[in-house]
């Protein structure tokens, strides 16, 4: 068990909770490694931060319809599993930056468990609103941990700007498909199947 736990910046409570009572209890932290290998190598080292890639099989171009699933099945296990810096999907690949949390025993949750569950939920998502089946995602995704000198904020940042580099969109914040802690986790996460800039009007 660690003996020591970062301090994750926490995220506002939904209304009518309190800090002391989170909605529910996270799941316990599935056993794993610290490095596994398939045919690329994946290291986690504890409390450290994550730049994680993964790409659509054959590079096939998400539609504009299921990327806002994408980006919510990415966002997740915020708060939960983890503590999610910032993350951007894009036509035919998802940038991730986070810090794994630990369970309620004080074991982290691994880096295959976490990519396994975001991978296997949100393909399963897109082929159902696409009415197909199939793989949605290479097997294999890129990962590193980030040097103890690298901003993660700079990271971030630098992963936002893939889509104004892509010619996609003019700035970043123009872009529906990312989420960047300091301006859009300042809120809720918007229902499902909707975008930062069309909120739920009560």
């Amino acid at each position: 068990m660690p003996s020591e736990k970062p301090e994750p910046v926490a995220q506002p409570p939904p209304a009518g909770e309190s800090w002391e009572s989170p909605s529910a209890a996270a799941p316990l932290a599935k056993p794993g490694k610290a490095a596994y290998r398939r045919n690329l190598p994946h290291l986690q080292a504890e409390g450290k931060t994550i730049f994680l890639t993964f790409c659509t099989a054959n590079h096939v171009v998400l539609p504009e319809s299921v990327r806002t699933q994408v980006l919510h099945h990415c966002l997740h296990d915020h708060g939960s599993k983890i503590h999610v810096h910032g993350a951007v999907v894009m036509p035919d690949h998802v940038h991730m930056v986070f810090t794994p949390l630990w369970d309620a025993q004080g074991y982290p949750y691994t880096l295959a468990e976490i990519t396994n569950g975001i991978k296997g939920a949100s393909a399963h998502s897109v082929n159902r609103l696409l009415e197909r089946k199939g793989s949605v995602w290479q097997d294999e995704s890129f990962d590193r941990v980030l040097r103890s000198d690298e901003a993660v904020r700079a990271k971030v940042e630098y992963i936002c700007a893939n889509p104004v580099r892509k010619g996609l969109c003019r700035n970043a914040d123009e872009y529906p498909w990312l989420w960047r802690e300091w301006i859009e986790g300042v809120a809720q996460p918007p229902p499902a199947g909707e975008s930062w800039e069309s909120p739920t009007v009560g």
